[in-house]
Parts: C-alpha cells; sequence; structure tokens
C-alpha cells in the first residue's frame, strides 16, 4: 500500500531564468541578498564554495547550474536562501542561490498536481509536484532531499568522524 504524503501547504517561491519554483518553507532557514563566496578547489561547478554565516561555514551552490541553465552574473536581486533538510539521518545546511525570491505562497493540496512524466530518459525525481495559481502561472515545486548534493554529505561525515577521532 503506497503511503500518501500531503504536499499542500506553504511554499518560498522563487525565479530561475523565467521559471518560478517553490520549496517548502519549512526547510528554509533564512535569506540574504549575495555575499562574497570563498571557492574550494576541485568542487563540482554547481557547487560555487563556502560562506561563514555567524561562524558557521556553510556549503553554497548555484541552483542555476545544479539544473544545467546557463549561468549568469549575480545582481542586487541574487539571493542565497539557507536550507536545511535531513539527509541520511544528518542535518544537511546548504545556501542555494538564485536569481530572485518572491513571495511565500500557500498552495491548497487540490492546486497541485504530480510531476510531469517524461519517460525513463527524463529523471523528474527532483519535482514534488507542480503548484498552479490563480493567474495560470505555474509553481515547480522541489524536492529539497533530491537536489542537495548526495556526495557532499559523505564529505561532511568524513570531515566530522576526522576532527572528533583526533
Amino acid at each position: 500500500m503506497e503511503e500518501s504524503v500531503s504536499l499542500g501547504g506553504k511554499y518560498l517561491t522563487f525565479l530561475l531564468s523565467r521559471e518560478q519554483y517553490g520549496i517548502e518553507i519549512l526547510k528554509v532557514v533564512e535569506i540574504f541578498g549575495m555575499m562574497k563566496v570563498t571557492a574550494v578547489p576541485r568542487s563540482p561547478d554547481y557547487m560555487k564554495g563556502v560562506i561563514n554565516l555567524r561562524g558557521k561555514i556553510i556549503p553554497v551552490m548555484d541552483l542555476r547550474l545544479r539544473f544545467g541553465l546557463e549561468e549568469r552574473d549575480y545582481d542586487d536581486k541574487t539571493c542565497i536562501i539557507v536550507v536545511s533538510a535531513e539527509l541520511e539521518e544528518r542535518q544537511l545546511t546548504v545556501g542555494i542561490i538564485v536569481d530572485t525570491v518572491l513571495e511565500v505562497k500557500d498552495f491548497q493540496e487540490d492546486l497541485i498536481s504530480a510531476s510531469p512524466d517524461y519517460g525513463a530518459e527524463f529523471n523528474t525525481d527532483f519535482i514534488l509536484g507542480i503548484g498552479r495559481g490563480e493567474h495560470e502561472e505555474v509553481t515547480i515545486l522541489l524536492d529539497l532531499v533530491q537536489i542537495l548534493p548526495q556526495d557532499q554529505v559523505v564529505l561532511e561525515v568524513t570531515e566530522s568522524e576526522a576532527v572528533s577521532e583526533q
């Protein structure tokens, strides 16, 4: 028997290119304008580096690059959304760079459609559903766990274990 998960609720919406996306508001830690990101050698292109947020080092990824979109210069509307999600029984906090933060929207369950099936060639696991708005606009609701870099967890576990062994 398949477990039914309610997708209705509040989502922080933002733009990447001309498309509107949303992530569950309960996974958002904070939002701020673009700041200096320190590059980390040998990281994937979409991992822009790390920031020091009040003494905590947080990895930052550019969501445009993570989704294979064209890179663009950051401007005064570019934001970093710090999100937190449980991944493999660990809490992972990551900053995601987006073009513009829009608003918090409340999507009722009946206004969310399942993610489209494009066949086996295109993996849509990162899409929770498609939210429909009042004025025919569409919001792609993202599964945060699926867009976070899975290899980052291994790196974080390895580093924390190395520190605790010393």
